[in-house]
């Protein structure tokens, strides 16, 4: 009798580490898809701050450019 307990615990061990290794499967491919998505939003983000300074300038431009020839007049 202890020999079918002792696979009865084995066969519950191995159904438990089984689910483990499904659940560290789908960690794993949520965290690779999680860090794609980061890299592309860093770039994102990269991309916008750009624009944002482009934008910035050309408004500071446009003001000086207003300025000057408000003095003019």
């Amino acid at each position: 009798m202890p020999i079918t307990q002792t696979q009865q615990q084995l066969d519950e061990l191995s159904a438990k580490l089984d689910a483990l290794g499904a659940v560290l499967a789908r960690v794993l491919d949520e965290n690779r898809s999680l860090r794609t998505s980061q890299e592309q939003l860093i770039g994102e983000r990269a991309a916008l701050l750009s624009k944002n300074e482009q934008a910035r300038s050309r408004v500071e431009a446009m003001i000086l450019r207003l300025k000057s020839l408000e003095q003019n007049t």
